[in-house]
């Protein structure tokens, strides 16, 4: 067996460069606020920082948006402060991976601008332009060239006047998509790679990646009931050229060069797709970043608010764990920039929350800021919803949950800003903040810390075979990890009343075993070794067990 590639036991902590840390004071989070904070993230032990988007951008969508991709946008900084950034980690042992966003750029980019000039342009064929449908006039309703719907609302089209034809944005109408079809496009891109790679940053996290391949027929999707839009997902997720893609990627960018990272954001792909992108002899890429457990608890779609079965969370869970246990790997996370707080989403923040950043009270729709938010609440509302009940859906789900400035301390706007920030912060930071849980033993950042301690020291948490226990139980997650003698049992306990433990589906071996992390025990009582390791699961409880 060969071995393990150098990722495989590593942490990855992602920075939202607007929310971290602000040191010029203007309310927005930028790359020296990030540098001066470091040593937090040395201290929580994460080996890898994955960095949001700080290129130039209009900021339709936070930087998502790519004017320029070789300039540091002035709100985050400028290049020198890039390198500083890129240097501060090194010297601590950590790596640096950009957020690369090239199924789209900013209709800002020159690019685009030379794109939309005319229709004989050089770069017209860069995007994905075509005139109305067979038929119908341009502007007339129903004339767009497919019936797709974007994922920001809307169609999925605009009519751009000049030329009389559309052009296709899957996200914001500022976000049009690049043609991959095109040699020249994909140069393109694959030299501004190289040209990060040699700075000295030390991969990517690749930005929706499994749509770059449309079909080039670009037909109608299926409307859904209820629906205005049909969805072009089928034609434009791991599409048919998308493994011929990547693998030239990774011969134009990657080949000869070691210790890099590249994860594929993925949120179409499938066990069985995940396993071909991520296999190591056709060399697309290390690891996808999949979407199906974090789709449990939605409904028609994220904004239909649905509780989440636990059972599901451990079949979907379980099933991507075995499914590429021999080939491949699936980064595993909770939330992101695009997700609520666990906290708020799979946990309890009301009554046994622990210290941890939780989603924000917004009041009314002013309070928002992520476009997807803000366009979903007009067409919700125009479409005859009750805004009450459009804004409970946005405070449970809106991306803007996870947008909130960084709680550092107590300070005035959580010591995230001298000045006024851009979106509030949380109004429980005074008790909720960076400060408080580093003084606490027992809080959420320590036994982070220690989690990731373990993950380091321990190679069956990583490498280890994976059997899902307990399947069908509504309220206990379990399973064990086995390599080299060694095995480990994790439990967690997904709610708020006491859970008694099965030692006859367990094991009772289990009993004798040793407690290596609790997370409602002190750290200074672990381990505990001698105990009944299947006492009963407090709420919310949290344990890891060794044996071997």
């Amino acid at each position: 067996m060969a071995a393990p590639a150098w990722w495989a036991d590593v942490v990855v902590y992602q920075i939202y460069p607007r929310s971290f840390s602000d040191a010029d004071g203007d309310g927005i989070g930028d790359l020296a606020g990030i540098t001066s904070r470091l040593d937090h993230l040395v201290e929580l032990g994460v080996d890898v920082i994955w960095l949001s988007p700080v290129y130039r951008s209009p900021m339709d969508d936070n930087g998502y948006d790519i004017s320029d991709y070789t300039e540091i946008d002035p709100v985050f900084g400028t290049l020198a402060d890039f390198d500083d950034l890129l240097a501060a980690p090194h010297t601590r042992g950590i790596k640096l991976i950009m957020d690369l966003v090239v199924n789209h750029t900013s209709d800002e980019h020159p690019w685009f601008i030379e794109s939309r000039s005319g229709i004989n342009s050089a770069k017209r064929d860069w995007y994905w332009w075509r005139p109305p449908r067979a038929g119908m006039s341009a502007g007339e309703p129903g004339a767009e060239p497919t019936n797709w719907g974007s994922n920001f609302s809307g169609p999925a089209w605009t009519l751009d006047q000049a030329s009389g034809e559309y052009y296709l944005h899957l996200f914001s109408a500022k976000q049009p998509d690049l043609n991959w079809e095109n040699p020249e496009v994909r140069a393109a891109v694959y030299q501004m790679m190289r040209w990060w790679l040699d700075r000295g940053v030390d991969g990517f996290r690749m930005d929706v990646i499994d749509h770059i391949s449309k079909n080039a027929a670009l037909p109608d999707g299926v409307v859904p009931v209820g629906a205005t839009y049909g969805d072009g997902g089928p034609h434009v997720l791991c599409g048919p050229r998308n493994h011929e893609f990547l693998a030239e990627m990774h011969r134009e960018v990657f080949a000869g060069r070691d210790a890099l990272l590249n994860v594929a954001e993925m949120p179409g792909a499938s066990v069985d797709e995940a396993v071909l992108f991520t296999d190591p002899a056709r060399t697309e890429v290390d690891m996808v970043f999949s979407f199906e457990h974090v789709d449990l608890d939605h409904g028609a779609n994220k904004w239909d608010l649905r509780p989440l079965d636990l059972r599901d969370l451990k079949a979907t869970l379980g099933r991507w764990q075995t499914g590429l246990a021999e080939r491949g790997w699936n980064s595993l996370y909770w939330s992101n920039h695009d997700q609520p707080r666990v906290v708020s989403r799979f946990g309890d923040e009301r009554r046994w929350r622990e210290l941890a950043m939780a989603n924000a009270p917004f009041a009314d729709i002013g309070e928002f800021r992520d476009i997807q938010s803000v366009n979903h609440f007009a067409t919700a509302v125009a479409a005859g919803q009750q805004p009450g009940e459009v804004l409970a859906a946005l405070r449970a789900r809106s991306r803007d949950n996870a947008r909130t400035p960084m709680q550092w301390d107590a300070s005035p706007h959580a010591g995230s800003s001298a000045g006024t920030p851009w979106i509030a912060v949380n109004p429980d930071y005074p008790s909720v903040n960076a400060a408080a849980t580093r003084a606490d033993r027992a809080s959420v950042f320590h036994h982070y810390r220690r989690l990731i301690e373990l993950r380091h020291t321990e190679p069956v948490v990583a490498l280890g075979d994976f059997t899902m226990a307990l399947t069908e139980h509504r309220q206990v997650y379990a399973f064990t990890r086995r390599l080299d003698g060694v095995e480990l049992l994790a439990l967690g306990n997904f709610g708020e009343q006491p859970q008694p433990l099965n030692a006859a589906e367990l094991g009772e071996r289990w009993r004798d075993s040793t407690v290596l992390i609790d997370n409602v025990t002190n750290a200074a009582d672990l381990p505990l070794d001698g105990a009944d390791c299947l006492a009963d699961l407090r709420p919310w409880e949290a344990r890891v067990l060794l044996l071997g």
